[in-house]
């Protein structure tokens, strides 16, 4: 049996690992990532997760494909955080821009766990929006989950673009403080 690396035998692997794979995987995220700032972000808690990783126990058998499966994973996780939109940014033109509700909730492919989950999210986001004001609402549905865009409400209903925005960003702010601890979870 062969005795455990010391520290700086591990400090040593990590920083040749680091220098061998960043480049590839720097660019690996930046195809996927628009900001570079955000790439570099998602690099930094890659390698970050990688040093916590390597000083487990258990090692890490196939290095270069664990670090490109954790930079998927943190791709994933940033592009799931919405970030605030202001409001005359909405009206901007591509409305598919907005918030996807079908890209928030988890895959029905995704197996028991996730089909469960999305049922309980979809459960609870029916009552959340019965308890919407009537007009927000309406702009909410018709925009999320019947896909017709703001163009097609306002020529339909006589009310302006902007007024459909609005009630549709207040919806989306009340049903994001109604779900957030469905969602922390």
């Amino acid at each position: 049996m062969t005795a455990p690396p010391t520290i700086t035998e591990q400090d040593q692997a990590i920083t040749a690992t680091v220098l061998r794979e960043r480049s590839r995987l720097w660019h690996f995220i930046r195809r996927r990532v628009a900001d570079q700032t955000d790439a570099d972000d998602i690099l930094q808690d890659v390698f970050y997760e990688f040093t916590q990783a390597y000083h487990l126990p258990e090692p890490i058998e196939q290095v270069s494909a664990w670090l490109f499966r954790v930079a998927r994973n943190r791709i994933i996780d940033r592009f799931r955080k919405k970030k605030e939109v202001a409001l005359e940014d909405l009206g901007s033109g591509d409305e598919d821009e907005d918030c996807r509700l079908d890209l928030m909730l988890p895959s029905p492919d995704g197996g028991p766990e996730a089909a469960y989950t999305r049922a309980m999210l979809l459960e609870e986001l029916q009552r959340a929006l019965e308890a919407l004001p009537a007009n927000q609402r309406e702009v909410f549905i018709a925009h999320e989950l019947d896909g017709i865009s703001f163009k097609e409400m306002a020529a339909e209903t006589g009310v302006s673009i902007n007024t459909l925005l609005a009630r549709k960003r207040y919806a989306v702010l009340y049903l994001r403080q109604r779900l957030q601890a469905l969602y922390d979870e």
